[in-house]
């Protein structure tokens, strides 16, 4: 295993009270874990992909369930910048469907990787700006802090692994493996915030 180690949130032990503060450390521990697999080769870069794979489902699924229906509502023009933002994330979660198929040595891999790694990285950079920054202004400490506890409960309950053969009828999932990652990831989400699943 590398001498690198990319946590995943919260392993820090940072107390992440404010949501966006903690989904923009996110952002940068999939940045380096796209470094990781970029830098690594066989069991090593497996191993970094599959930790980078859970920490999106981890990731996209908590905005979905949490960030994104706080936005709609909570500030002007909340509604679209959602739906752009779903929108970027469909094109994401394509590319990753495709790179499920493809081992992590096979030549066609690294340059799908890249392609993942722009659409990820364009989609933070549009959330930080346009969503993450208007939820700190519509909201108080106590909003910020109770959406802080249902993103870090979901990643804590969320599976280590894809679980085939556990998918939804969501429609916003690509499918396989990823997909029944992203729906476990949902429901351990909802169960955090006391949704039923």
């Amino acid at each position: 295993m590398s001498e690198l180690h990319t946590p995943q949130a919260g392993d820090d032990r940072a107390e992440d009270t404010d949501v966006v503060s903690l989904l923009m450390r996110q952002h940068g521990d999939i940045r380096n874990l796209f470094d990781l697999v970029e830098a690594t080769t066989g069991d090593e870069r497996r191993e970094a992909f599959r930790r980078l794979v859970r920490l999106l489902a981890v990731h996209e699924t908590a905005e979905e369930e949490v960030v994104h229906p706080f936005a709609r509502r909570g500030f002007p023009g909340g509604e679209q910048v959602v739906e752009d933002r779903l929108a970027e994330e469909r094109a994401a979660k394509e590319t990753l469907s495709a790179l499920e198929d493809l081992d992590p040595e096979d030549p066609a891999f690294l340059p799908r990787l890249l392609e993942l790694r722009k659409d990820v990285q364009e989609h933070a950079r549009a959330e930080e700006r346009y969503e993450f920054t208007h939820i700190r202004r519509s909201t108080d400490v106590t909003n910020l802090a109770s959406m802080a506890k249902a993103v870090k409960a979901a990643e804590a309950l969320a599976p280590t692994h894809p679980h085939p053969g556990a998918e939804s009828g969501a429609a916003n999932v690509a499918l396989g493996p990823v997909a029944a990652l992203m729906d476990r990831t949902k429901d351990a989400v909802r169960k955090a915030m006391g949704k039923d699943a």
